[in-house]
């Protein structure tokens, strides 16, 4: 497999910053962030109300610890729009979840929303090894999942051809891989293999094909996983992590040079690793349940949801 190391000049500033300065950056929007739910979300006024706490409360990171946690159940008590932050008329995109296990999560994006979004996919495919130029293979669902859309935003953000091809189709899948030779395919992993079990069916070999990058997300994945896809088509098998409340895909990716665990965007969510029984931050190292508050998002600030 090729080095597909990201070049220096490609990334981003903040990618690169000292952790005093992102911690400084992180303060700053936290604050803006607790402020802007307070003063525009009905909901988070009453919820801190109830707590005891307001945003000016906030004067250091370790702050956040005394606000009260976001649940799932808050997205779906409060379906269709009422967690929203803005002006319906100032949302202009929504995406929600299946609602196979209740009410869908509702989520919305102001343009801004959108553009921290795309721009969050972009870091994520250039750390997978991507960048200006190639042609990207979106094979998640495009609809109300936000994996289809998220992935192409972040593609066309990159400068990247896109191939919004959707799932399904498996044999034309194959066919388009083999006649349009995109670089990278973003996909689930279960479903790559799939594709790779089309490949073989057409009797063709998955090595000899232009993919250099797979983005995997979406549902869980193992090493075995990777190590089959990686070894069946030479290629680098890169995890993507998001979630629709959140934002979607590029919450959070691997780096290519490693792949050994996730990068999280920190300038934009912020993260914390509780106790999932007592709520209390655990210590560097141990297992817990990850907790996201969104630093920069408009439509739905998110503070402190439990994951």
């Amino acid at each position: 497999m090729e080095d597909l190391s990201p070049r220096p000049g490609d990334l981003d500033p903040i990618e690169t910053a000292s952790r005093d300065e992102i911690a400084a950056l992180q303060l700053t929007r936290m604050k803006w962030s607790l402020k802007h739910a307070y003063e525009n979300s009905a909901f988070y006024r009453k919820r801190f109300d109830d707590h005891g706490v307001h945003p000016d409360d906030l004067k250091t990171l370790a702050d956040l610890a005394k606000f009260p946690f976001t649940y799932k159940t808050d997205l779906r008590d409060n379906y269709p729009f009422g967690m929203f932050a803005v002006p319906r008329e100032q949302i202009l995109r929504i995406h929600a979840s299946s609602g196979t296990t209740g009410k869908p999560t509702v989520v919305g994006y102001t343009k801004n929303d959108l553009d921290v979004w795309a721009d969050c996919g972009a870091r994520s495919i250039r750390a997978s090894g991507g960048r200006a130029g190639d042609i990207v293979h979106v094979a998640y669902g495009y609809g109300l999942f936000t994996g289809g859309l998220g992935a192409h935003a972040a593609a066309e953000r990159l400068g990247c051809t896109v191939v919004p091809v959707s799932g399904g189709m498996t044999e034309r899948q194959v066919t388009l891989i083999t006649d349009f030779k995109p670089r990278i395919i973003m996909v689930t992993p279960s479903y790559m293999l799939s594709i790779l079990d089309e490949f073989r069916r057409q009797g063709l070999d998955p090595r000899e094909s232009s993919l250099a990058v797979g983005i995997f997300g979406a549902e869980p994945w193992t090493n075995a996983m990777r190590r089959e896809i990686e070894d069946a088509f030479d290629m680098h098998a890169v995890d993507i992590y998001g979630l629709s409340e959140v934002m979607g895909p590029g919450v959070a990716n691997e780096c290519v040079e490693t792949k050994d665990g996730l990068h999280i965007w920190e300038d934009h969510f912020y993260p914390e690793i509780i106790n999932p029984e007592t709520g209390e931050p655990v210590a560097d190292g141990e297992m817990g349940e990850l907790v996201f508050t969104t630093l920069t998002k408009e439509g739905l600030p998110i503070i402190r949801y439990r994951t």
